[in-house]
């Protein structure tokens, strides 16, 4: 049996509209480690990449798994996360790019930037130091994703307050839901102190297998909670997917045909879609917002929660 849910998720008060810059900025967060956090910013980095929107992925988990997954060692940068931090070097500087794609571009990280919660925490703008280094370079992007560390850290607060909005990666499995409260405590603590405009954007379910009647229930209940936050395709599981990133590769690299691949691409076109929708004069404006039209289409197994072929391939 699924525990008990708690109420239906509301955004916060509307507030007077502001004319957003270009560069949406999603934090990819979720304090719980397991969840497909790091494979969703990876595959859909590179799957938005792919339908030409101009992409920018900022690993800010210490353990760097967004960086080698996307095929870069140690050797291909010498500034990176950590260093952006703590203002010894711009994002200009850090940029890897051109990664796997034109429209690829990634601010790396290395283990050190663990010691970035003990030298900031007596710093007076600790929490907006990534705010104010992606301010300059924002304009650049159609989408900035940020990889976030599994915990709810300085790390983590500074991504949250850079943010426009979380994309929330959501495995159906038991407890998933659960383990929200806290996170979503800390969206509203943010939001009412140094970025108020902060909001749940987006809830992904990952790990989803049709053959099991848990994954079914939980993503369920995932949208009798978030209602349309959550997003139609699922990610199921998928053997590719593991494989991908002991390649150095997304998985539209490593394996298009794959439903893994079919599933991220599918999730980046719902993303276009969405974005364009909440604001149809700056997609007019800006030609290079709308998706390739020779972009990989999804197979309707990835999107469709019933069917069986979305839970695994080999």
């Amino acid at each position: 049996m699924v525990p008990a849910r708690p109420a239906p998720y509301t955004s916060p008060p509307q507030r007077t509209p502001i004319e957003e810059p270009v560069g949406r900025i999603l934090a990819i967060a979720n304090q719980k480690g397991g969840v497909g956090k790091t494979t969703t910013a990876v595959n859909l980095a590179a799957s938005l990449a792919v339908a030409e929107q101009r992409t920018l992925l900022i690993d800010a988990d210490p353990q760097g798994n967004a960086t080698s997954g996307c095929g870069i060692s140690r050797d291909d940068f010498s500034a990176h996360t950590y260093d952006v931090l703590l203002g010894e070097a711009t994002i200009d500087q850090a940029l890897v790019r051109g990664v796997q794609f034109r429209h690829l571009d990634v601010l790396p990280t290395t283990p050190d930037l663990a010691a970035v919660e003990v030298e900031l925490v007596d710093v007076e703008d600790r929490v907006t130091r990534m705010r104010d280094a992606l301010a300059p370079i924002r304009d650049r992007y159609d989408v900035i994703l940020i990889d976030c560390p599994p915990s709810l850290g300085l790390i983590t607060l500074n991504m949250l307050v850079a943010a426009d909005a979380l994309l929330i990666p959501l495995q159906c499995e038991y407890y998933a839901l659960e383990g929200l409260s806290q996170l979503l405590s800390t969206v509203q603590r943010v939001q009412d102190s140094v970025n108020p405009a902060l909001d749940v954007d987006a809830v992904l379910l990952t790990m989803y297998d049709a053959r099991l009647n848990l994954s079914r229930q939980v993503a369920a209940d995932a949208r009798a909670h978030f209602g349309d936050r959550v997003f139609q395709t699922v990610i199921p599981r998928n053997i590719r997917l593991a494989e991908a990133p002991s390649f150095g590769k997304p998985i539209v690299v490593y394996d298009v045909a794959s439903v893994g691949a079919q599933a991220y691409m599918a999730v980046a076109h719902e993303l276009i879609a969405r974005m364009n929708s909440a604001a149809p004069d700056a997609s007019a404006a800006n030609p290079s917002s709308q998706a390739a039209p020779d972009a990989p289409a999804a197979t309707s197994s990835a999107s469709d929660p019933a069917s069986p072929a979305s839970s695994h391939d080999a």
